[in-house]
């Protein structure tokens, strides 16, 4: 099966054929309609926290949290996936410079969360109780402060291999 752009008219004899294909090039290449795209770009990080509401008794939060209330903490390898949405730029090829979004996660994802007692360390959760969802809205709400305008498309973390939260901004 040839591709829609082969310019090779081998056996067929006509410089017709060739002008055509070449025409179908073009028609491809400089589509009338912006073309909309997803990309993606994952990082990890580690950090611990404790499940822990100040608005509930003792009793309450290790009833709820189980063993993620020890008064100790927990930790967590956690995989970010960041997917932002646009159109593709026809000088670059590009939604958005991947150098530059490695940049603004490891500013909004690696610096304040990565070897960190998120609970501690990270004034935002101070009273706001660190789960993976509050966690993906933290995310969230940084990236969407340093990326383009109507860039970001979605969030996604993973705490474990089993659970993840996905947000959208909604």
């Amino acid at each position: 099966m040839s591709s829609v752009c082969s310019t090779d008219t081998e056996g067929s004899g006509l410089a017709a054929a060739n002008i055509l294909n070449m025409q179908n090039c073009d028609l491809i290449t400089s589509h009338p309609v912006p073309r909309i795209i997803q990309i993606s770009r994952g990082l990890s990080f580690s950090a611990s926290h404790r499940l822990h509401s100040n608005s509930l008794s003792e009793e309450e939060n290790k009833r709820i949290f189980g063993k993620c209330n020890n008064p100790n903490g927990h930790g967590h390898n956690y995989k970010v996936i960041v997917t932002v949405r646009g159109k593709i730029d026809p000088t670059t090829g590009m939604v958005i410079n991947l150098t530059d979004l490695k940049k603004y996660m490891e500013e909004c994802i690696t610096v304040p969360l990565d070897h960190k007692n998120v609970d501690k360390d990270v004034p935002y959760f101070r009273n706001v109780v660190s789960t993976v969802e509050n966690i993906t809205v933290f995310i969230w709400e940084e990236l969407q402060k340093r990326l383009p305008a109507g860039l970001l498309y979605e969030v996604c973390v993973h705490e474990t291999d089993s659970n993840s939260a996905v947000y959208r901004g909604e």
